[in-house]
Formats: structure tokens, C-alpha cells, sequence
């Protein structure tokens, strides 16, 4: 398909995105929803990053593969995704695992999950496919990336970032030549092999993938006849074709979308909830790493109709009060103390109660007198009266789940067990 100079290389790609991971080191947040559908930043969910940047970055054809305990992310998904129109050209197709090709095989890892899908994809007659993680944190313009892999004549193109050696066992690592060819490809290494020349660093694929479609497509059903695959692009498709094709890096910062002059390339993998806490405590910063407030390059979402977030009392010892902390729509503060803290929708705090440090998803009621530190309280959570947390990390372990920073994990069963 001829592209017209200078036309957006994004209007001929369709973005598929893998958002049926379990994530299972969030623990408990992760027992009624798929990790992509985690909330995050007061209105979000994880997955409207990675969406977001693919309709800011001119694709307006997205297709979401969706696998563990899905429904609230389809919910989500069709509740706050429905703005497209085929009439122009747009699409936004769910995709669940559906047995589709076998009657007893789910997605069985993250090439199948593509491989299933290709009489729904192949159609739309996209030139190129964005195979998009849909469990981290980041804006990207995908555009940029898309312009290079044409330049280098790719056969994939793959995002990637610096990241220190001790943070990357969970990831694939890579090793590029001067031109940007990807030499070498290792899935989650035990032991991180680090950057030439700088030791404390390794070369971390984002789960980033840009192909020509028929050149991903014929390498699936490669793959899919292979009996001693995995079926999994990390594992067994980009290994592939490092040793027999020409796979290319790109580097992050080059289409990083930054705020203003700051310098900072932002990218989170909130896997684990210390990592969530941190993220999301991070956005009460003066001037976060993390923009929300661009409105260049928005983060889309559902945009649930609330009632202005509402402060009230103001008596010595009962004052509703917040101090660098952001506060959702339809939240109340009602005569209770709020300090570096993000609070989601609907959430009430109720008179001579003290938070800090917390993150508190949507319609959690903390009660009276409740003393709460460095906390993550789940969707629904009612508090108790006079209840503390985050003062005696023993009787904390012994309540809630207490990561290895010290961040309390509270959801409505261990408060039903505190009461059993």
C-alpha cells in the first residue's frame, strides 16, 4: 500500500493490545479485575495509558485481547471506549479468549493471543500492527516509532528503555549495534546482562512491538506450527527473528511525550503494590514526574458524573482539610485530615479521621476517628471507627497483607475478619 508523503504512518496502523494478565503481585487488588484494569491516578485505569497514547498518536483502529477475570475491564472498556466510528474508518474491537481456534485452549501466551485473532484483524487491512502491553505507565507517541521502523525497514521494531540491572529479571534484554540492530534477545534473565560501558545498566524491552502485518501475520502461523513454542512473542517470536531477520531498538526517549522543559522520560511498571503506591503517591508532587494535566496529550477514560469534590467543617480538631493531595469527584472530606494522599471517586472521610500517605480507591468510607498511614485501600472498603493502621507494623502484618516497604494492603474481607 503507497503511503502519501508526509501522511501519518498512523492512519495505516491498528494498535492490539495485551491486557489479560492476571498480575498477580498486586496481590489482592488483582483477585476481581485483571491487572490492566487496576485503577490508577484518580480517574484512570492502567490500560487507558497505552490507549490513550495510541488515539493521541493518530491510530483510531484498537484492538483490546482480554483473558483473566475480564469483566470489569470490558465494562470499562465499553463504557469509556465507544467513541469510534466505522463510518470513519475507526474500530475498537474486544477481544476475550474465546477458545476460538481449539475447544480446550485459552490464549496460551502472548503470540496466541494474536494468532487467534487474525480473521478479526486481518480485514481491517492495516499495513502496520502496534502490539501494545496494556499494564504499564507512560506517554508515547507511537508515530515516531512507526516513522523509524519504516525508515529502517524493520522487520519488527521493538520500544525500549535503560533500566538498572537490578530492576530488569522480569523483562526482556536486549544488545544493539551502533545502528540501532538488535544483536541479542533474552527473555526475563536471571542475571541481567548490562549495557556496554555502563555497567549498572541494562537495555529493557516496554513490551513495545511494531510489524509490517503480513510479515507478523506469516510469522505466527509460523510460530503457531511449532510444537516446541511457547507461542509467546518475549520467548519465542522475537528471538526468532533477532537470529533471522532485522529486529531494531527504539529508544524511548526519542517519542517520550514530556511535559514542558522537563527533561524526565517517565515509564512505570506498577506491577507490585509497593510500586503502585509509590506511582500514584508520586502525583501529589508539586510538579509530578508524570503530567495529568497536559492538555495536548490527555489520558482518556471513562468520565463517571459526579458532584464536585466537597470539604466540610471547620472547628478546631474537626476541619475538613486536604494538604498535598488530589482529590476526586464526589469525594467528601467531612471535618477529617488528608495529607499527601490520592483519593479516586466518591470517597468519604468522616469527622476527626487522619489519612496520610494513602491511596484510596473509589467509594471507600473511612470512619471516624480512624488513624490511616502509608495505605492502599481497595474499591467499597468500609473503615471502622477508631481504627489505626500504619503505626504498629507487627499488628498491621497480622490484619492486612504489609509489603516490603511497609505499605498496608486493605480490602473489605480482612475488615470482615477483623469483626469474625
Amino acid at each position: 500500500m503507497a503511503t502519501a508523503i508526509n501522511e501519518p504512518l498512523s492512519r495505516h496502523a491498528l494498535a492490539f493490545v495485551l491486557a489479560g494478565g492476571r498480575g498477580s503481585r498486586l496481590l489482592e487488588l488483582t483477585d476481581r479485575r485483571a491487572k490492566p484494569a487496576v485503577y490508577f491516578g484518580g480517574k484512570s485505569r492502567i490500560i487507558d495509558f497505552a490507549l490513550s497514547n495510541a488515539v493521541n498518536s493518530g491510530i483510531r483502529r484498537i484492538a483490546v485481547a482480554t483473558q483473566y477475570k475480564a469483566h470489569s475491564l470490558i465494562r470499562h472498556l465499553q463504557m469509556g471506549w465507544n467513541f469510534f466510528r466505522p463510518e470513519r474508518n475507526e474500530s475498537f474491537d474486544i477481544l476475550p479468549a474465546s477458545q476460538r481456534i481449539s475447544e480446550t485452549n485459552w490464549y496460551l501466551g502472548t503470540a496466541d493471543a494474536v494468532y487467534q485473532n487474525i480473521d478479526i484483524i486481518e480485514p481491517h487491512r492495516a499495513r502496520f500492527v502496534v502490539l501494545l502491553a496494556g499494564d504499564h505507565i507512560y506517554k508515547m507517541d507511537y508515530e515516531l516509532m512507526l516513522r523509524q521502523h519504516a525508515e529502517q525497514g524493520a522487520d519488527v521494531t521493538i520500544g525500549c528503555l535503560e533500566m538498572p540491572r537490578s530492576e530488569s529479571s522480569g523483562f526482556g534484554i536486549m544488545h544493539v549495534d551502533d545502528h540501532g540492530v538488535i544483536q541479542s534477545f533474552l527473555e526475563k534473565p536471571a542475571d541481567p546482562p548490562p549495557m556496554p560501558g555502563k555497567p549498572d545498566k541494562s537495555l529493557a524491552s516496554m513490551g513495545i512491538y511494531i510489524f509490517d502485518s503480513k510479515f507478523l501475520f506469516d510469522e505466527l502461523r509460523r510460530d503457531a506450527n511449532d510444537p516446541h513454542s511457547n507461542h509467546d512473542f518475549g520467548k519465542d517470536i522475537i528471538p526468532y527473528i533477532v537470529k533471522n531477520g532485522r529486529a531494531v531498538a527504539h529508544q524511548f526517549s526519542n517519542s517520550c511525550v514530556k511535559s514542558g522543559d522537563d527533561p524526565r522520560t517517565y515509564w512505570r511498571d506498577v506491577g507490585t503494590v509497593d510500586a503502585y503506591w509509590a506511582a500514584n503517591i508520586d502525583l501529589t508532587d508539586v510538579l509530578p514526574e508524570l503530567d495529568l494535566y497536559d492538555r495536548a496529550w490527555p489520558i482518556w477514560t471513562y468520565a463517571e458524573i459526579t458532584p464536585p469534590a466537597k470539604f466540610v467543617h471547620d472547628e478546631e480538631g474537626r476541619r475538613g482539610q486536604a494538604v498535598t493531595s488530589l482529590v476526586s469527584g464526589g469525594c467528601i472530606i467531612s471535618g477529617a485530615a488528608l495529607r499527601r494522599s490520592l483519593l479516586f471517586t466518591g470517597v468519604q472521610i468522616n469527622s476527626f479521621a487522619s489519612v496520610e500517605n494513602a491511596v484510596v480507591l473509589p467509594y471507600a468510607n473511612v470512619g471516624r476517628h480512624a488513624r490511616l498511614k502509608n495505605v492502599v485501600i481497595d474499591r467499597g472498603v468500609r473503615i471502622p471507627e477508631h481504627l489505626v493502621v500504619g503505626e504498629d507494623p507487627e499488628l498491621d502484618a497480622k490484619r492486612f497483607r504489609t509489603t516490603p516497604q511497609g505499605i498496608c494492603l486493605i480490602t473489605q474481607p480482612m475488615i470482615d475478619r477483623l469483626n469474625a
